[in-house]
């Protein structure tokens, strides 16, 4: 199968180097250009290019405004062979249903399957795709979904529930690293050294992903090189509140406060530097 892939960010790159090296021809295309399209990738100019070339097409876009911009783009391609669409990027269960619904109606079917696990699994093939389509769809890109990664969950036959359990998880990974790094923060200040809290922490009831892998390779290292920044963090934060109106007192209200400030003050930086903005603002208050 010929697959089309459009956005060749950070992780979309690396997953199109996936689908080629799986074995599929892949034509690319990114609005920034060449530069980043895998060794073995064709290159196209237009996303109507890609349409014309590929049977299915894997999105990697920054939001659900530009996942319905490339969606009509390629409905309104001349000479379009695609029948597939399979989403990974994070645009939230709204927006997965409206492209589902515009796709749908020229008879163009829409499988929504955010990933996650950072680059550094992208390249591992180790990061989790979870997706969400209706059996045909699903049945047709399973050769696309396994090229992406080796860890595949179908969690549901409708588009949007991939998108709610991707958020889900994204929330809960702000909540945790935040969370962590004021612990950390207040142990540190009370002259503890960051090594023996993490030992000690992950042999505890406080051990999690942020204790067991974020600062062991990120922040104890100071490395701050977990391939997702701040700012991305922020908007799928601020999309889970949205989505799942947890707002009024609870415990996403104080994320989502936290993670915008942060952003805004040092937007587009790695989002595992929210331990030493924490830790520089602890110590200011």
């Amino acid at each position: 199968m010929t697959v089309g892939f459009v956005g060749l960010g950070n992780m979309g790159a690396v997953l199109a180097a996936n689908l080629v090296a799986a074995g599929h021809e892949v034509v690319a295309h990114d609005a920034l250009g060449p530069a980043r399209a895998p060794e073995g990738a064709v290159y196209v100019d237009e996303v109507a290019e890609v349409a014309r070339r590929a049977q299915a097409l894997v999105l990697s876009l920054p939001d659900g405004a530009a996942s319905e911009q490339v969606a009509r783009a390629i409905l309104a391609a001349d000479g379009r062979r695609v029948r597939q669409v399979v989403d990974t990027s994070t645009i939230g269960v709204t927006a997965a249903r409206a492209v589902a619904a515009l796709l749908a109606g020229e008879k163009v079917g829409y499988v929504d399957a955010p990933v996650s696990g950072g680059v550094a699994g992208a390249k591992a093939r180790t990061l989790t795709v979870m997706y969400a389509g209706a059996d045909h769809d699903c049945a047709q890109v399973a050769d696309v979904l396994a090229g992406l990664g080796d860890r595949r969950h179908r969690v549901g036959d409708t588009p949007g529930m991939a998108q709610a359990l991707k958020l889900a998880n994204n929330f809960l990974s702000a909540t945790t690293l935040a969370a962590t790094s004021e612990a950390v923060a207040f142990g540190l200040s009370a002259g503890l050294d960051l090594a023996t809290m993490l030992d000690v922490l992950n042999g505890s009831s406080g051990r999690s992903a942020a204790t067991e892998d974020k600062f062991p390779r990120h922040v104890l290292t100071g490395h701050y090189a977990a391939g997702f920044t701040n700012s991305l963090m922020n908007k799928d934060v601020q999309l889970y509140l949205r989505e799942s109106g947890a707002w009024g007192g609870s415990v996403g209200e104080a994320i989502g406060v936290l993670w915008e400030r942060f952003a805004r003050a040092e937007p587009g930086v790695d989002f595992t530097r929210i331990h030493p903005y924490l830790t520089l603002r602890q110590k200011r208050e």
